[in-house]
């Protein structure tokens, strides 16, 4: 978990001189393919938002905009075209009110550590699935299928060895289950409908319990209809502490970074820019970052002024250690990286396919910011 965040709070100071995320989001209409997947995900999953959530199409049409495939723009005929400075102008503005706002509060925090109750030695967590509205960026509240109420749901961080039961309740419209992804478990406990268990019906509840066979950075996340659920937001970190920890895997600041592309768009830990939580280590820091995809794309992560040392995959030690600063993150993928903080300022920090982080209006989607504190 990170254990510095103070930067974020001088960080905050910039927004108190800019107007609203809601006031920017009806100026600047929705970004370009943030609107596009989140209309198309709507219409594909046939969900109506909850009672005042924000869509897409609805912040486009109040922006006074069509939308398209590139984004809202203005069809009208008889206004007079801005000069090319004033364009400029216009969006540079746009760009600066975005960064400006960032990191922007909104309500709700997930992948907080969830502390189990100990009986007769095992570690026991208790999950609740159900439907919440939830804040994805200042003003933009979606409807979200959780565990615990939030997104993504509480981390659970036990060791290596350790005793665990995990008590699911259903509180959804429809029937669930929790696949605990990357754990090497019994085959009983792999929670897939109809193969390993039967579905847990709404109102139903249903116990995982299992002794945790190898340590690395898992997630747990919905395996019925998963397509609509994970991507709703039926989605967490279940890290494992291993017994005898490599040297290299002690750090300052531990990181997860749970990556999703699903009803709510290009999120960050169940946020989009500027609501993105930076990252915040000081000068000299070693820093670790768990990424974990839950998304249906890939993402090619990339941070600014510090290179990434690459340390495992899907759980499991890397042979030897090796070097980057854009590190491809698949589907169901896991990537634990090492940061030397060595190179102290703000520094951008986002998916590399541009049109998940960045258009005309500005950025959006999948951008934070690693900031090392002198």
């Amino acid at each position: 978990m990170p254990t510095d965040t103070k930067g974020a709070d001088l960080l905050h100071s910039l927004a108190q001189t800019t107007t609203s995320r809601r006031t920017f989001l009806r100026t600047a209409s929705l970004s370009a393919v943030g609107a596009g997947a989140l209309v198309a995900c709507n219409k594909a999953s046939g969900e109506a938002p909850v009672q005042g959530a924000t869509t897409a199409r609805s912040s486009a049409t109040a922006a006074g905009a069509t939308g398209g495939t590139m984004g809202a723009h203005d069809t009208s005929h008889n206004a007079v075209a801005p000069s090319p400075a004033a364009q400029a102008d216009a969006m540079d503005a746009m760009h600066e009110k975005g960064i400006k706002a960032f990191p922007a509060r909104t309500e709700g925090k997930g992948n907080q550590l969830l502390q189990p109750r100990i009986e007769k030695g095992v570690k026991v967590y208790d999950l609740t699935a159900k439907v919440v509205p939830w804040e994805v960026e200042p003003g933009r509240r979606v409807e979200a299928w959780t565990y615990n109420g939030v997104v993504p749901a509480p981390q659970i961080r036990v060791r290596e060895g350790d005793r665990v039961r995990v008590v699911l309740r259903n509180e959804l419209p429809e029937s669930t289950a929790i696949h605990f992804h990357g754990l090497e478990l019994p085959n009983d406990q792999d929670g897939v409908p109809f193969i390993t268990q039967p579905p847990v019906k709404p109102g139903q509840t249903y116990t995982y319990e299992f002794t945790v066979p190898n340590a690395g950075s898992h997630m747990y996340h919905s395996h019925h209809n998963s397509a609509k659920q994970v991507g709703l937001g039926l989605l967490g970190a279940f890290i494992v502490e291993p017994k005898r920890p490599a040297a290299i895997e002690k750090v300052d600041v531990d990181h997860v970074m749970i990556l999703n592309d699903g009803a709510h768009g290009y999120t960050f830990n169940g946020k989009s820019f500027p609501a993105t939580e930076p990252i915040v280590a000081r000068l000299g820091q070693k820093l670790r970052i768990r990424y974990m995809n839950e998304g249906m794309m890939i993402h090619p992560m990339h941070l600014h002024g510090m290179h990434q040392t690459v340390i495992a995959k899907d759980g499991w030690m890397q042979p030897a250690p090796w070097k980057c600063d854009t590190l491809n993150i698949a589907p169901g993928e896991r990537w634990d990286v090492v940061v030397n903080c060595t190179n102290p300022g703000t520094w951008a920090f986002h998916c590399h396919i541009l049109p998940h982080a960045e258009s005309d209006h500005g950025m959006f989607g999948m951008v934070t910011a690693l900031v090392v504190e002198k």
